[in-house]
């Protein structure tokens, strides 16, 4: 037994640890890959694992119960506040709409209005674990689309706990439950008065909230006395774990109630340490779980009637993502947010796994509907990370050139003529070089592919083109031929090349000034033939660098002028480090180039000549004298 759960592990880590890079490294993400490792291992593939997939695969649902503890960590009770009209009003839209919709659709098939009001509800929920930890790996979940989507997510756990009290009613009888090798779902409420009830839950509720806010910050800094790390992660731990047991024990969904702990304790002094200590538990745990997904996917049934499978699969999908565009246009979200929103949230999520256990051992599905149904879901949870990735690649490069933008064309052409500066990009960085030359009642245009921020942007009197900056007619709509200089201030390292190689073909006469990340990025942009690079973490560095100098006992003006020899030697070099690609022969040089300027800097110090700029030291004098 031992040895058949070790050799269980070590084939689990290492399908992860070979998929994910490779899923990773070809640009699929490590979702598809954590989901094609399962295929991989599981009974379709090297039949590593067998039927006990779905047995993991409810152990490893605590993976998503864990992650909504992080959330709600991330997010304090003011935003979740913000967030109300979303919760309620897309979610609770989406909810009533894909299940009035898919449940339609089955009654047009011939189904029973009572199971085919089941699977609506079933389908109408998404996959928490996938959306989530998809649009963070892509850093989306503070756009528009990712608060959209975590909203509705979040109504959806919600609305699982009304389900599963419904589910009952629409048990026909006529069906037998399918309680062998099941377990009912019935709790300790069971046996209660029905009056009872809804105060033991809503008590436990007041409980979780009451103990988080009051009662865990002592426990911890209980904890935290001790100095002794792992007692904080099983701490942390054991809260997760006791309000899972606690939401199981009286029937409200244990995912649901421990992200309520996490948004009580989200202005707590301890939720950096608990979110970096519970971080890992919920990475592995989510993976096991996408494996499990994986490796739950029946091959045989979908090979057995591949036109029925895929043709669910596929207009299931397609009727949510109508749903979802459509709610997406209602409220306000402009059309490459609504595509990530719509794409994102089109699948079927892991509670219809839980779903479909319940209906069939209440006798509301039978089990062909139910066996065909779960693989239905694998399959469209395990498309959905593709299904993102083509609206990635393909989709959101053409919604970038959208109507909006054609319309601003003629006008915009006529503004554009005295605009002397185009500024690609407006995060902190490009922002900032705007609002300095605003100042200076210096015209700019703006070209930014993030559409949310147009209106705003225009409403502070900025010119603004919607779309990707490295294509030559969005820049020659913006000015380009008869602007002076361009600012290229995305983020985004590979565009930034890529946009200066459409500038240096189409309007070579535009002098570039480039943002640059990191010295490794500005090698790059050194061997793209530019001149004007701008480090961004340089200055801010060589700031705190004199501050700490001057803590130190260091005069002001020494550590001024030795940054400012750091800043002068440290640009001279990098032309020269750029061009050299072997690691030993860069890092001898990194060392050489390190002793050459400690030598400067300590021959430029003992100078004589140095003391005449202690005049301007004014802060230094005054601590002198006052001394």
């Amino acid at each position: 037994m031992q040895e058949t759960f070790f050799f269980q592990a070590m084939v689990y880590l290492a399908a992860a640890v070979i998929m994910v890079p490779i899923a990773k490294k070809i640009g699929l993400g490590s979702v598809l890959g954590y989901l094609l490792a399962g295929i991989i291992i599981g009974p379709a593939g090297l039949k590593f694992i067998g039927q006990e997939g779905t047995d993991i695969m409810h152990f490893a649902e605590f993976g998503v119960v864990i992650m909504l503890f992080v959330i709600g960590l991330e997010l304090e009770p003011s935003r979740l506040w913000r967030l109300r009209k979303s919760i309620l009003g897309t979610g609770g839209l989406q909810v009533g709409l894909t299940a009035v919709l898919v449940a339609g659709l089955a009654l047009a098939f011939g189904i029973d209005w009572k199971q085919a009001l089941a699977l609506g509800m079933i389908c109408s929920l998404s996959s928490t674990a996938i959306v989530l930890q998809s649009l963070n790996e892509k850093g989306l979940m503070k756009t528009p689309a990712g608060q959209s989507s975590f909203a509705v997510l979040l109504f959806q756990d919600i609305a699982v706990i009304p389900m599963l009290a419904l589910f009952p009613l629409l048990a026909s009888g006529e069906i037998a439950p399918a309680t062998e090798g099941g377990h009912h779902s019935a709790n300790v409420l069971d046996s209660l008065p029905t009056w009872l009830q809804p105060i033991i839950t809503l008590g436990s509720v007041a409980a979780v909230v009451i103990t988080g806010r009051y009662a865990t910050p002592y426990l911890f800094r209980i904890i935290a006395r001790t100095g002794m790390r792992e007692m904080f992660t099983a701490t942390a731990l054991l809260l997760v774990v006791g309000i899972a047991v606690l939401m199981t024990t009286v029937g409200l969904s244990p995912a649901l109630g421990t992200f309520l702990a996490g948004v009580v304790l989200a202005n707590s002094e301890y939720r950096h340490e608990l979110e970096s200590d519970i971080d890992p538990f919920k990475g592995l745990l989510l993976g096991l779980f996408f494996i499990a997904v994986g490796a739950s996917i029946d091959f045989d049934l979908v090979l057995a009637n591949p036109a029925l499978i895929l043709g669910l699969v596929f207009g299931i999908m397609l009727a949510k993502l109508v749903v979802l565009f459509f709610l997406g246009r209602s409220f306000s979200l402009t059309r490459d947010q609504n595509a990530i929103f719509s794409f994102g949230l089109c699948q079927v999520g892991e509670f219809a796994f839980v779903l479909f256990s319940f209906s069939s051992q209440e006798g509301i599905l039978s089990k062909e509907i139910t066996d065909t149904m779960t693989a239905v879901v694998a399959i469209s949870m395990a498309l959905t990370p593709l299904v993102m990735l083509v609206n990635e690649k393909l989709m959101l490069p053409r919604l970038t050139l959208t109507a909006d933008v054609v319309e601003d064309r003629e006008s915009d052409l006529v503004d554009e003529q005295d605009s002397p500066v185009i500024i690609a990009g407006y995060g902190h960085f490009g922002s900032t070089i705007g609002r300095f030359l605003q100042a200076n009642n210096i015209r700019t245009t703006v070209l930014d592919s993030n559409s949310d921020n147009i209106d705003r942007l225009r409403r502070m009197g900025y010119h603004v083109h919607y779309g990707d900056a490295s294509r030559h007619d969005l820049l020659e709509i913006a000015g380009a031929a008869k602007a002076k200089v361009i600012v290229i201030a995305i983020g985004d390292e590979e565009k930034r090349l890529e946009m200066i190689e459409t500038i240096k073909k189409h309007f070579p006469e535009l002098h570039i000034l480039v943002r640059s990340t990191n010295r490794y990025d500005a090698y790059d942009l050194m061997n793209a033939g530019i001149l004007h690079i701008y480090r961004e973490t340089l200055d801010t560095s060589l700031r705190v660098g004199i501050d700490a100098m001057t803590l130190l006992g260091h005069r002001a003006h020494e550590a001024t002028r030795a940054a400012k020899m750091f800043f002068m030697h440290d640009e001279r070099t990098l032309k020269r480090l750029s061009a050299i690609r072997n690691d030993d022969e860069y890092y001898s040089a990194v060392r050489e180039n390190q002793q050459e300027l400690s030598r400067l800097i300590q021959a430029d110090r003992t100078a004589t000549t140095l003391r005449v700029d202690e005049g301007w030291d004014e802060e230094s004098l005054i601590a002198d004298n006052g001394s």
